[in-house]
């Protein structure tokens, strides 16, 4: 029996938050993450030897102690643009993580060992894939994301994506563990002496491979004419000045950087998330806006310029349409409309091509479960701006530009971490990624630096080049293999000026997107009825007591 004091557990809970924290992009060491679960393991096995009927119990309050601590050091800079949503996306988010980690303690103790460590990565892989598609998606935290920052060491990502590196985490943590336990406790453990070769194989192989794979040919073979992409970073504060200010004189500010690097063999012009912020974008009259006016005027002087930028749009309903769930009703007469978080695309033929953002940020973008706590819907927090709950469009819409021949995938903002999303745009015929935000919420903390590392992932997985423009933070051109090849400084103006080069491959992430989830999600109901079934055949089951 493993006799460990009630100071220790505590103390090895809080090893596990911060060998995580420590591991965590952008700065993190991200081989700590291989090995960083083995101190809360220890804990729950000292739990599972020393069986009480309220161990999951227990194990839960340790658990949600690590992932807590992870949490908070890794993503408080959320609080900075908004306190009560950043609490409780720490404090949920870690609950969640909690829950999958006493889960799989109790399938260890109805089923044995061996089958629940496997159930670990099983439920941990669903609980991600269900992270990343229902109403309180925020799968910032995602294990896979960790090496991030590390590109060259996950190339194979184009096969998996970051699921497959949630998995491969999770099981070196096991493999560790159980060496661990070998090593303390000789051949009791699941490991005898010759699987320490396998352990050791299962951490270096895929590093390795990656290695061979980031080494070999560069660009990907179907190759198109690279365009040349001008990215404006306008550094307009967002809590005192972007969307308190002169719009007018805002958008002058972006052209006017912008004509320091525009040229006439400019393929693109690229301004952030929001760039326009006049009230009165109306899509039923786009021609009506000033801003709109002033743009097309700048592209009258550029015919073979396009301008991708982010906006805030509204929509109304006319004419007996029937509005979407998300619609807002006019104050002061009848009918209804929609605001958006959009991106759009002009050329000089004033052809506007338009994109609604979908993945929302819950409790900023949206009320999640509004149908059900419609009363809080109004509680959405402000950050500025279009607040409340945004309309969304179905699926993602490619940019195309008949004069290049060339499509780009618009993101926006955070959607640039959902990569089966993603996918979509480019199984509809994507050639590069855009992706707009405004990272200056977040202040000067890590969260715009790991924003960035997750774009560098994202162009490595896709193998399609990535140019992310931030009104401010980090904007960036990015290779196919994820390397950052231009980036600007924090809270400066500036703009870049890069040779692109679209193609047309498809990697198998991008046209599977993330399957390894879908699987350990039918993996986690087969388990989960297993255990129901033991549940009832306990109640049916009479007790047998020994005669006296």
């Amino acid at each position: 029996m493993i006799t460990l004091t009630r100071k220790r557990l505590y103390l090895l809970s809080l090893l596990t938050g911060i060998l995580l924290w420590a591991g965590w992009p952008a700065h993190g060491f991200p081989i700590l993450l291989l090995f960083a679960f083995c101190p809360l393991l220890l804990v729950e096995h000292h739990l599972y030897l020393n069986k009480t009927s309220k161990s999951w119990g227990s194990f839960l309050g340790y658990a949600y102690l690590s992932m807590l601590l992870w949490n908070s050091l890794s993503t408080f800079w959320v609080c900075n643009s908004t306190i009560v949503g950043g609490i409780m996306a720490i404090a949920f988010n870690s609950f969640f993580m909690a829950m999958v980690l006493a889960l799989f303690h109790i399938t260890k103790r109805k089923i044995g060992p061996l089958s629940g460590y496997l159930s670990l990565p099983i439920f941990w892989l669903a609980f991600e894939y269900i992270h990343l598609t229902w109403q309180l998606s925020w799968p910032w935290l995602t294990l896979g994301f960790g090496f991030s920052n590390y590109v060259s060491l996950i190339q194979w990502y184009v096969l998996t994506g970051p699921l497959g590196g949630t998995l491969w985490i999770l099981l070196c943590n096991l493999a560790i563990f159980n060496l661990i336990k070998i090593r303390r406790f000789g051949k009791g453990g699941n490991f005898t002496y010759k699987y320490r070769h396998y352990a050791w194989t299962l951490i270096f192989s895929p590093i390795i491979l990656s290695e061979i794979l980031y080494l070999g040919n560069g660009k990907p073979e179907k190759t198109l004419k690279p365009v040349d992409v001008v990215v404006v970073q306008p550094n307009i504060d967002p809590y005192n000045e972007k969307f308190s200010g002169n719009f007018t004189e805002q958008l002058n500010k972006m052209f006017t950087l912008a004509d320091t690097k525009v040229d006439s063999n400019t393929a693109y012009l690229v301004f952030p998330e929001t760039a326009l912020t006049d009230d009165n974008i109306w899509e039923n009259h786009f021609e009506h806006n000033i801003s709109i006016q002033q743009v097309w005027g700048y592209m009258h002087k550029h015919p073979n310029l396009r301008l991708v930028t982010g906006a805030e749009t509204y929509k109304a309903y006319l004419n007996g349409e029937k509005p979407p769930e998300s619609a807002r009703k006019f104050d002061s007469e009848g009918g209804y409309y929609d605001a958006y978080n959009t991106a759009l695309q002009f050329d000089s033929s004033k052809n506007i091509q338009v994109y609604h953002k979908c993945k929302l940020v819950p409790g900023v973008e949206f009320m999640p479960f509004a149908k059900y706590l419609a009363p809080l819907a109004k509680l959405a927090f402000d950050l500025g701006g279009t607040s409340g709950t945004l309309g969304t469009q179905k699926e993602p819409s490619v940019f195309y530009s008949t004069y290049s021949k060339t499509t780009i995938a618009p993101a926006i903002c955070y959607e640039s971490i959902y990569g089966d999303y993603i996918g979509k745009y480019i199984q509809k015929g994507a050639q590069m990624v855009f992706v707009i935000t405004n990272d200056g919420w977040w202040q000067d903390t890590p969260g715009y630096k790991q924003h960035l590392c997750y774009g560098a992932m994202l162009a490595m997985e896709t193998h399609k080049e990535l140019v992310q423009c931030a009104n401010t933070g980090i904007s960036a051109i990015i290779d196919e293999k994820g390397n950052i090849l231009q980036k600007t400084k924090w809270w400066e103006p500036a703009v870049i000026k890069a040779s692109v080069t679209p193609n047309n491959e498809l990697t198998t992430y991008a046209q599977y997107g993330d399957y390894l989830g879908l699987y350990a999600c039918w993996l986690s109901i087969l388990l989960l009825g297993y255990l129901i079934i033991l549940k009832i055949r306990g109640y049916f089951t009479p007790k047998v007591t020994s005669a006296k």
